[in-house]
């Protein structure tokens, strides 16, 4: 797991005063869990008030991402640490980052389980930022990304065992078609339960530790090439709203060197609700 993208609560903690160094944590629900605790210096956003364009199911522009980003204090040159409430929220924020082309984002091993587990210093003190500039980028990183047009068109592929391989991260009971969203939440979010046919199965959970941290590399590789999401596959990574699937392309991609891995962002919330297209039970 030789990757710079992946840092540890004690480097943090070292660079807690680093100004070229900003902190923000993405939660599910709200802020309540920022408000309670976080780290020091964080800012703290429910995930899509940052993360999402305003008015429409996409990611911000170049021009509002720099704007949000400037407004924090981030300069295109600017360390930004993504971490999550819970975890997976953490790799969404480092995904969109990546792919909007923020140069150097960063993830938080074990996130607040473990920052908080070690005893190390938190805070509700709110930061107050100096806004800096922030110049918007031309391009987006959309070898990251693919449309469910793409998908329906490998669908034949995906269920031959071909050249591409893809993994649905949700819960059991949501792979199953039991259920639309997992056990805990209310069952919204698409239009039919089910699956995406020949998805092969690998909960999100499975690639960490009971401290939100990454598994060991021979476990990790192990999990994945279990269900066929091998190096030389074009995998394709899902789930409801893409917050797992992001957990899992970082896996892949930052831990185990994978070349070819997409996030399907659109996930289930877009393909329940489509339209004519296949599901499976």
């Amino acid at each position: 797991m030789a990757t710079d993208r992946l840092v540890e609560p004690a480097w943090l903690e070292e660079h807690l005063d680093d100004p070229n160094v900003v902190i923000l944590e993405f939660n599910w629900n709200g802020t309540e869990s920022y408000d309670a605790w976080h780290i020091p210096g964080a800012h703290g956003f429910f995930w899509k008030d940052f993360l999402w364009d305003d008015d429409i199911r996409d990611f911000p522009s170049p021009e509002l991402f720099a704007k949000r980003c400037g407004e924090l204090g981030i300069t295109n040159d600017t360390t930004v640490i993504c971490y999550g409430d819970p975890v997976q929220f953490g790799t969404y924020g480092w995904w969109v980052f990546t792919y909007l082309g923020h140069k150097d984002v960063r993830l938080l091993n074990g996130a607040r389980v473990l920052w908080e587990k070690e005893g190390r210093p938190t805070t509700t003190d709110i930061p107050t930022p100096t806004p800096a500039t922030y110049t918007p980028g031309s391009v987006r990183n959309d070898h990251m990304r693919v449309r469910f047009s793409e998908i329906l068109e490998r669908l034949d592929d995906v269920k031959a065992g071909g050249k591409t391989a893809l993994i649905d991260h949700r819960s059991p009971e949501e792979f199953s078609g039991e259920r639309v969203n997992m056990i805990g939440a209310p069952d919204v979010g698409a239009e039919r339960a089910g699956r995406i046919p020949g998805a092969k199965h690998l909960y999100f959970d499975e690639l960490l530790n009971d401290d939100m941290t990454f598994r060991d590399e021979g476990e990790l590789r192990s999990l994945l090439e279990g269900v066929g999401a091998t190096p030389d596959k074009d995998v394709i990574s899902y789930c409801r709203l893409s917050h797992r699937a992001t957990l899992c392309y970082f896996t892949m991609t930052q831990l185990l060197g994978y070349d070819s891995v997409r996030s399907y962002d659109g996930s289930w919330t877009e393909w329940g609700s489509l339209v004519g297209v296949p599901i499976e039970k």
